[in-house]
């Protein structure tokens, strides 16, 4: 860690890596309403798009390669909002270099890759990894989060989740409803229970019509939780409406709901309160020496153990346990 990161008057120099359509709305995130942050670097594999977010935030360069913008000496800290097979080795590169990072979910694209970033980070004696789960920053998952842990709701039962998208990229196959969309409801239930997903049965309803040839949407997943809770998560990406997400948590004295009646156009509109929270609290952990404050390593590893088996479960129509270490 460089004295520039923890020196509680000077801005954390961030590299962003990918700057698509996330990747870049969160570099004027940092840029413009993050306070303590300044973008110093960006990159993508398109490096005309690099050039252009780098022409609209001032004092950013391009780097040409992702792994010589996390040793840049004159970056702190790293985002990662590059395509998620690319994530491993980006994520090891930061490790490598002692830099915190917040890398967009998924972690890695294989539960024992994810491990092994555990197992990497922890040889090291220090967080450095935030995986980006913004459910956790989200104003109406939070105050769900206080109501169940203060015991206002008695103890948790059940837990109905809606997840709904108007359309997605012609490449969406169904095992992508798990893997990108599943994992924010598989860390929100982490996050909201505080136990750990067990088992999991995805069933095929009948599929949309409007759906792409090829693709099982809708969804519906039950997640088991260690301590015998059941929810139950609806999965619905080509609705053709808006993008919506709830989730509904059941108690023996009450209920309580977040996102219910919010819709919007996309995620990032969606999310965008929790994406700001999110950003700004990474930024002031890594100010103040502490890199992480959030979903770290191994919620990034869990919730891919837990889309592991819901793929098993979607290619085999059984319930599968989740295996982890």
């Amino acid at each position: 860690m460089t004295e520039s990161v923890t020196h509680p008057q000077s801005p954390v120099r961030v590299a962003v890596i990918g700057v698509g359509r996330m990747g870049a709305d969160h570099a004027h995130r940092l840029a413009e309403r993050t306070s303590g942050a300044t973008v110093t670097v960006v990159h993508d594999a398109d490096l005309a798009r690099a050039e252009t977010v780098a022409t609209e935030i001032s004092g950013a360069r391009v780097a040409t390669d992702a792994f010589s913008a996390i040793a840049d000496p004159d970056v702190d800290a790293v985002l990662l909002a590059s395509p998620a097979p690319a994530h491993y080795e980006q994520v090891l590169a930061c490790l490598a270099a002692n830099k915190p990072v917040l890398c967009e979910k998924p972690l890695t694209t294989a539960a024992a890759t994810a491990l092994d970033v555990v197992r990497r980070e922890s040889a090291l004696g220090t967080p450095l990894v935030q995986v980006g789960f913004m459910r956790r920053f989200d104003d109406e998952y939070v105050q769900l989060h206080k109501l169940i842990a203060a015991g206002d709701l008695g103890t948790p039962l059940l837990i109905h989740c809606a997840h709904r998208n108007p359309s997605v990229p012609t490449y969406f196959d169904s095992e992508m409803l798990i893997k990108d969309c599943l994992v924010h409801e598989v860390d929100a239930t982490r996050f909201l229970l505080g136990e750990e997903v067990t088992a999991v049965t995805v069933l095929r309803p009948t599929p949309n019509p409007s759906a792409p040839a090829g693709l099982q949407d809708p969804q519906l997943v039950i997640l088991e939780t260690a301590n015998g809770r059941i929810v139950d998560v609806e999965l619905f990406v080509t609705s053709g409406r808006s993008y919506e997400v709830r989730a509904e948590v059941i108690g023996e004295s009450g209920s309580a709901t977040a996102g219910f009646g919010r819709r919007s156009a996309d995620f990032l509109e969606h999310f965008v309160q929790a994406y700001d929270a999110e950003l700004q609290s990474w930024i002031d952990a890594v100010r103040a020496g502490r890199n992480v404050d959030g979903p770290g390593a191994w919620d990034g590893y869990m919730a891919a153990a837990v889309c592991t088996a819901g793929v098993e479960s979607l290619r085999t129509g059984q319930r599968v346990a989740v295996a982890s270490h």
